[in-house]
């Protein structure tokens, strides 16, 4: 068995990861960390895992988890860069479900996340999570970067046209909605029900924290640098992203985007093309890890639109997260996350 510890299991992703974990036949949970919680029962935090753990929260502790073989940090920025190196170097793998490794250039990273980065050498080591683009890099890894629920579900879209080299990649538009779990657990004016409910708001037009990690992933696909315009918007939903993406293609001649994308996509078992014509739900996609794409191209036209639904908890974070742990542990890459998403 897999000897299993998470740090920061008291969030949306903490528990998220816990749900999945209690069904994976090769793992066992050793350690669940949370200053806040100490003492506490898991099953007292969450109902919902009642019978499936007999676990306390306990402060985290390098000595404690360095007797797991995998460690995960499911905690806000900054905290796994303080505590990876010394896992690291006691030969605990690390997969980070935050931003603290996602982008390369810490200079830029530092811009976007207003602090220094304490570990520069594991930046370069990280290997960033997407099994659909680096699934060989992860088989060797030591370090994890998880990606982020916007940056999933954008790069998963874009990566057929770009990789062909089929739209302009100086014009692409990522219009994407979230639920309102993907601004977590603590208590924000902004997320309370009266705030969220029948309304819809666009939020970080001048910027946000995932378009350089977005940008990142797409210009090594492009092997060049791209321009995109990110919108990300809240939706009065709990669970899922819905990315609508544009790009124009360099030659309108007739091409089989169906067909290519059923082909880049075809022995992955967490991203699912949609027959064409189809409008993927963000539900048919909740509680899975399943990505769901459909592509389109209006009138016939040079713009090509594709739109992607991931749960934003799931492959956008504690799913993949798994999925990353089993190819890094030699594992089936499914084992513990054939769940169905939920319906209605």
């Amino acid at each position: 068995m897999i000897k299993v510890g998470i740090v920061g299991g008291t969030g949306y992703t903490g528990v998220e990861l816990l749900r999945i974990l209690a069904n994976h036949p090769q793992v066992k949970v050793e350690v669940i960390t949370s200053r806040s919680e100490e003492g506490v029962h898991v099953a007292d935090m969450f109902p919902n895992l009642r019978g499936r753990y007999d676990l306390r929260y306990s402060v985290p502790s390098v000595d404690t988890l360095a007797r797991c073989d995998v460690v995960f940090f499911a905690t806000p920025h900054g905290v796994a860069m303080s505590m990876a190196p010394e896992l690291l170097d006691r030969g605990v793998k690390v997969i980070d479900l935050g931003a603290d490794f996602r982008i390369r250039d810490l200079e830029v990273w530092s811009q976007w996340y207003g602090m220094e980065h304490t570990a520069p050498e594991l930046a370069a080591q990280a290997v960033y999570g997407l099994p659909e683009i680096n699934r060989e890099q992860i088989k060797n890894a030591q370090l994890i970067a998880c990606p982020g629920c916007y940056p999933t579900a954008t790069q998963l879209g874009y990566f057929p046209l770009l990789e062909n080299k089929l739209i302009d990649h100086r014009r692409l538009i990522a219009d994407c909605k979230s639920g309102v779990s993907g601004g977590g657990r603590g208590a924000k004016v902004g997320m309370l029900m009266c705030e969220t409910s029948e309304s819809m708001m666009a939020y970080g037009v001048p910027g946000h924290r995932h378009l350089p990690e977005i940008k990142q992933g797409l210009a090594d696909v492009a092997e060049r640098p791209v321009h995109l315009t990110f919108v990300p918007h809240l939706t009065p939903m709990i669970r899922g992203i819905h990315a609508t993406l544009y790009g124009v293609l360099k030659d309108p001649v007739d091409h089989d985007l169906q067909a290519m994308f059923e082909a880049r996509y075809a022995n992955e078992p967490f991203v699912d093309v949609m027959p064409a014509g189809s409008h993927p739900q963000t539900r048919s996609a909740k509680g899975s890890n399943m990505c769901r794409i459909s592509v389109h191209r209006p009138q016939n036209d040079d713009t090509v639109v594709v739109l992607s639904v991931i749960d934003n908890l799931v492959k956008g974070a504690a799913g993949q997260a798994v999925q990353n742990m089993n190819i890094m542990f030699d594992l089936a890459e499914t084992s513990g996350l054939e769940m169905v998403a939920l319906m209605p």
